[in-house]
């Protein structure tokens, strides 16, 4: 795929505040401060991966949002595309699952200097000179400013004529908390996407379809793909992942790839102990479109795109760090010999 220009990434960059050793939350005095975002990761990894990536976004014009905008610079994401304007940092807290028990996270984003200032955005200005916008459904759900402005971003670039990637990233309470209309909100963002993240529960929502439990993996991704194939006339492709989980710490990862003429699964990976699960998704995406830009064929870049998303699970925080030749080197040996 040809592609002139960078690829932006629009929505939130947060500041991730986690409890450490998977103690639970505020179980001794101490939280790990990290920054992420579905949407900075993705930008991280392709700028990792050697890409241009550009980050478009609104943060508070003080210490917290200018660390955030250093964070991003120190892995080679252009942060010109990035507001500041009074206001307040996103947060959200992470209590790490282990054994038996969950992760949860507790969003805190209400009112935050990109809620208030998404919409000020001036698409074409932000959008100049890219060839791809990454958007993800978080950041409709945040409230209805963001939404706004989420619909409005894909609608521009689909005018500007960019490739647009879309994860659909359903986040049911941050879209509970404001009474949001998701599946008619991520329909129209949907509506204007070239790729897609997403599996069968997400196309269901959103087109208030009903699937067969019985039909397995390969069965329901399939069924996704056609629904989704027929419901939006711009999709060119669908990708998403198949999860098994042993315990928190003890999953297996295969990802699937649908066009409109063909489909790709990949074998299943373990990944025993998981270090850190959040932003998995995020370097899968990310894999996927660095695939797409640099000519993989569609069974190379699902391989390298489910490689790229193991790697991340080994990494503490939200940001996957692996270059080029860490993915492909999952992608070709099994050893855990150190490397020398």
């Amino acid at each position: 795929m040809s592609v002139a220009g960078p690829v932006v990434c629009f929505g939130e960059v947060l500041v991730r505040l986690a409890a450490p050793d998977n103690e639970l939350l505020l179980q001794s005095p101490t939280l790990k401060v990290s920054f992420g975002g579905a949407e900075a990761n993705v930008g991280v990894s392709l700028a990792r991966f050697g890409h241009a990536a550009r980050m478009l976004s609104v943060l508070p014009d003080n210490g917290l949002g200018h660390a955030a905008v250093d964070e991003l610079r120190r892995y080679g994401v252009d942060t010109s595309g990035i507001a500041f304007t009074p206001g307040r940092m996103g947060l959200y807290f992470l209590t790490p699952g282990a054994a038996q028990r969950s992760s949860q996270v507790l969003y805190d984003r209400a009112d935050s200097a990109f809620s208030r200032g998404a919409c000020a955005i001036d698409w074409d200005a932000g959008l100049a000179g890219a060839g791809w916008l990454h958007v993800s459904g978080v950041t409709a759900a945040i409230g209805p400013e963001t939404a706004k402005a989420a619909v409005e971003a894909v609608k521009a670039a689909r005018r500007l004529g960019l490739t647009v990637s879309m994860d659909c990233n359903y986040r049911a309470t941050l879209w509970q908390a404001w009474g949001g209309d998701a599946p008619a909100i991520l329909g129209e963002m949907l509506s204007q996407a070239d790729l897609v993240f997403g599996d069968h529960r997400d196309i269901a929502l959103v087109l208030g379809a009903s699937f067969e439990s019985g039909q397995g993996a390969d069965g329901l991704r399939r069924w996704a793909a056609d629904m989704a194939f027929k419901a939006w006339p711009n999709l060119a492709r669908l990708a998403c992942t198949d999860r098994v989980q042993h315990t928190v710490n003890h999953h297996e990862l295969a990802g699937f790839l649908f066009s409109r003429d063909g489909a790709w699964r990949t074998g299943s990976r373990t990944m025993d102990p998981i270090i850190d699960r959040i932003g998995g998704g995020d370097a899968f995406a990310a894999g996927v479109i660095h695939g797409l830009l640099t000519g993989m064929a569609e069974a190379d870049l699902l391989e390298f795109a489910v490689a790229a998303a193991v790697l991340k699970h080994a990494t503490p925080g939200d940001l996957n760090l692996a270059t080029v030749a860490d993915v492909e080197a999952v992608r070709s040996s099994h050893s855990l010999d150190v490397r020398r």
